[in-house]
Order: C-alpha cells, then structure tokens, then sequence
C-alpha cells in the first residue's frame, strides 16, 4: 500500500499513457505493417505505456531526508 501511495503520480502516467497509447493506434494508427510502433495495438500500448511513466516522473517530488 504504502507503494501505491508514493508512487501514484506514476501509475496514473502509466494508466493514461497506455489509453493513449492504444487511442493513439486506433486513430491515426498505421494499416500497413511497414511502421513498427504503430502497426499493432500492443506495441502502442506499451509504448505510450512507457511514455505516459516517463512523462509523469518528471513531476514526482523527492523528499530529501536530513
């Protein structure tokens, strides 16, 4: 729980990147499989999986202990 707690600005990253990830390849998506992110739901998903993790750990705060 206490995970959870500390690092909830990431998970919800992840959880928003991945729907991005997936709206992302329903949408623009490519048809042909010539292009390797976008070709396929799951690369895409993990993908903006990653992205969405990365993007919102910039914002995490650290608490320094002294």
């Amino acid at each position: 729980m206490n995970f959870i707690l500390k690092n909830s600005l990431v998970l919800i990253g992840i959880i928003v990147g991945a729907i991005s990830g997936y709206l992302y390849y329903f949408f623009v998506g490519c048809s042909s499989s010539s292009c390797s992110i976008t070709s396929s739901p799951i690369n895409s998903t993990i993908y903006g999986t990653l992205m969405g993790g990365l993007l919102f750990s910039m914002f995490k705060k650290d608490k320094k202990k002294s």
